[in-house]
């Protein structure tokens, strides 16, 4: 297990959003290349970023903010938001993103999966799924899907994907913890450990992965790192303890 802490990119800035809100923003830095030196230099080796802008328009607008935490820190990036076509894929796999998300594309366009994976290779993807009720949102988390989660990372695994990003919208932003049981019947579905996120209040829910840790690759911080419930520090022991375990 790692720690990914979460750099969410709005209009150039950092911030995160309650429950998906675009209305209920709250901004951290004005400078996201600033907040990823800042996670660099509490231990994090790497960090979750999120085009907030490309996930609403399903067109990436801050590539150039991406390009730059990559080239002016030692941080591996893992970057999603309105990755929705092949040329977009390529363009940030060359500027040295280690992981492109794909969300929306994975239901909306199954064959651009399919090809993404033929194209750069399953273990440079992460599938994003980030549902409310056991149901898939899409399209920044505005619209319904009418799938179901534990069958859309079913269908991933067996499309050769290796990573995967799974968010409970309704925890996202909140802090109100983790549910560990929905986390392993993720990865049991998907056949590969899960990315854990949304709900990370403090060190302690990082612990209660601990017993079920083969199950969960990494676990996402937003919020918690960036009010101080959570030190990036904290985070990365009790990950590292997990692992242990």
């Amino acid at each position: 297990m790692y720690l990914l802490p979460a750099i969410d990119i709005l209009e150039g800035r950092a911030v995160r959003l309650a429950k998906g809100d675009y209305s209920q923003v709250t901004v951290y830095n004005d400078d996201p290349v600033d907040q990823a030196r800042k996670f660099e230099a509490q231990g994090a080796t790497w960090i979750h970023v999120v085009d907030l802008d490309g996930a609403r328009t399903g067109v990436p607008e801050n590539i150039a903010i991406v390009e730059r935490i990559v080239r002016e820190t030692s941080l591996s990036v893992e970057v999603g938001g309105g990755i929705r076509t092949l040329e977009t894929l390529e363009r940030l796999a060359d500027i040295g993103a280690a992981r492109m998300v794909l969300g929306t594309a994975l239901v909306n366009d199954p064959d651009l999966a399919r090809a993404a994976v033929e194209r750069v290779g399953g273990d440079r993807l992460t599938a994003g799924i980030d549902a409310k009720g056991g149901e898939v949102a899409v399209s920044g988390w505005i619209e319904g899907s009418d799938v179901a989660a534990c069958d859309l990372a079913r269908e991933m695994g067996k499309a050769g994907f290796k990573h995967i990003v799974y968010t409970d919208i309704a925890r996202d932003g909140m802090q109100t913890g983790l549910d560990v049981r929905e986390y392993v019947q993720m990865a049991e579905a998907f056949g590969h450990p899960v990315i854990a996120s949304g709900g990370v209040a403090s060190v302690s829910d990082i612990e209660r992965l601990a017993p079920v840790a083969a199950s969960i690759e990494g676990v996402i911080t937003g919020r918690a790192v960036y009010e101080g419930t959570l030190t990036v520090e904290e985070g990365v022991a009790a990950c590292a303890a997990a692992t242990k375990e």
